[in-house]
């Protein structure tokens, strides 16, 4: 059975993150919700999508980002399988050379 992540609770806190109107409020935001290991690991799964799209290697990325294999596969799946949220967000960033 799959658990929807489209709950009340989560509307809220999508609503919340669309609220914030610079990248210092976002850094404030994530600072209380989040620990440092679980923005760390959610920042270098983003780094893993860029490069990814980007046609790096699984060997390049992770010497690049330190990610381990299962977590850039698990990226993969989500760029392959997924609801497209990564390559609509690198999209619109214009996915620009940051590496």
């Amino acid at each position: 059975m799959s658990k929807s992540i489209r709950t009340p609770d989560a509307d809220d806190f999508c609503d919340a993150i669309l609220s914030l109107r610079s990248r210092e409020e976002c850094y404030r935001f994530f600072q209380d919700v989040c620990t440092v290991n679980e923005l760390a690991s959610l920042s270098q799964r983003f780094a893993v999508a860029r490069m990814l799209t980007r046609k790096k290697t699984y060997l390049e990325i992770a010497e690049k980002t330190g990610a381990s294999t299962a977590t850039i596969s698990r990226v993969n799946r989500a760029l392959v399988y997924g609801s497209d949220g990564y390559s609509m967000v690198l999209d619109r960033m214009g996915n620009a050379e940051t590496d």
